[in-house]
């Protein structure tokens, strides 16, 4: 087991991929076209949806979900500090209010009481993090923001549809997750995801953006209004363009560009074919993890349960009686064995920039314990059984 150079989270890329991106370059079509709306109608069927949105990022999803829903100026928001920045930042894009809420004891997740105490009359949606791949308690947000609609005042038409805070997941660990029988995608308002390279599913960068139907609102026009955003504002796509004489187009607003391209898509064809078998993968390395680590003093994520199952995105640890910088001590040492490991997260008002919007980490103690201790050991599909084995041996070597 010499000179090991174990990864954190390589893509897993197959001939599979490979002749799906030769076809489209080959096609003449690589940016937004067909393939880029057989993607779309494949994860809508994946995920129990009528309607999927792909467009360059996990981020651009979740910020024209906030656009779509008229959040603005004004507005509230409300998200984790348990969280990538991403989840914060599409907030501020709009010009709402980012308001972040700190993780209940000893747990990932947003601290249910506090969110409900941070509920006000301005508070337009909710950003839950499905954190590692595991979905958060979505019937104990809507029994909240169903029980805070007396305080709810819309201030645009879909708003008005809704008749609450709207829930705007954020997935970007998840897809392919469940819970109670539904799967990420169909259970929040709406649910952005990513397959950004170190993803469990993924098409280099990209993201896509799911939604669940909303009486007296057809989906095919959430959809048009997102693709409009997504290319400028332009009332005709280039596929729909090539129309012989068809060139003409109208410009309805001053929009933005995060669309998909045909390339991106063909990697997520192929990696959506191959999808289940990489779950189960993931799967089988998480129970050699837990059965690895069962008598050492680290706390691990439950990833799957009898009501439930994880997409297995990331293995996070807690080393128990152990501090940040003897964490960081452990990362060096694992890195100096060749086995890369991370840390998700720091919490966000530890940043320059959160710090600068008036957040203190002293106000999410729970947050910070959680990331105090925190360790990310590998967890992808390339990983062989020989060098699971390695980890744990390493791993329980230096924590014990």
């Amino acid at each position: 087991m010499e000179n090991k150079h174990i990864a954190f989270s390589p893509p897993d890329i197959t001939e599979e991929e490979i002749k799906e991106v030769v076809d489209t370059l080959k096609s003449g079509w690589i940016t937004t076209g067909p393939k880029t709306k057989q993607f779309e109608t494949q994860l809508a069927q994946y995920c129990h949806v009528n309607k999927v949105a792909c467009l360059n990022s996990a981020t651009a999803c979740a910020e024209l979900a906030l656009r779509v829903l008229g959040i603005g100026g004004g507005d509230e928001v409300i998200t984790s500090a348990y969280t990538y920045s991403a989840s914060a930042s599409v907030v501020c894009h709009v010009g709402a209010k980012l308001v972040l809420v700190d993780t209940a004891k000893d747990s990932f997740e947003m601290d249910y009481t506090k969110l409900e105490d941070a509920i006000t009359e301005n508070t337009k949606a909710i950003i839950p993090v499905d954190i590692a791949g595991i979905l958060c308690d979505y019937d104990k947000i809507f029994e909240i923001v169903e029980r805070k609609s007396f305080l709810f005042k819309p201030n645009s038409e879909i708003q008005k549809k809704i008749g609450r805070i709207a829930v705007v997941a954020d997935s970007a660990h998840a897809f392919g997750a469940h819970k109670n029988g539904k799967c990420a995608g169909e259970i929040a308002d709406f649910t952005s995801f990513s397959f950004h390279a170190v993803k469990n599913l993924t098409t280099g960068e990209g993201g896509a953006l799911a939604w669940r139907s909303i009486d007296g609102i057809s989906d095919e026009e959430i959809y048009k209004e997102i693709m409009l955003m997504s290319l400028h504002g332009q009332s005709k796509d280039a596929l729909s363009k090539i129309q012989l004489g068809a060139w003409e187009y109208d410009i309805v607003a001053p929009y933005y560009k995060c669309n998909m391209t045909d390339i991106m898509a063909s990697i997520g064809l192929a990696q959506l074919k191959r999808y289940t078998q990489l779950l189960n993968q993931r799967k089988h390395i998480i129970e050699k993890y837990n059965q690895g680590f069962q008598n050492l003093p680290v706390t691990v994520l439950e990833h799957f349960g009898t009501d439930y199952s994880s997409s297995g995105h990331l293995y996070l640890t807690r080393i128990n009686g152990k501090n940040r910088e003897e964490c960081n001590q452990i990362i060096v040492e694992m890195a100096n064995l060749g086995i890369a490991t991370n840390v998700h997260y720091k919490p966000l008002p530890i940043f320059t920039g959160y710090k600068k919007m008036g957040f203190n980490v002293q106000d999410f103690p729970n947050a910070y314990s959680q990331y105090e201790n925190e360790i990310t050991l590998p967890l992808h599909t390339k990983l062989t059984d020989e060098e699971i084995e390695y980890i744990i041996q390493e791993f329980a070597r230096l924590v014990s």
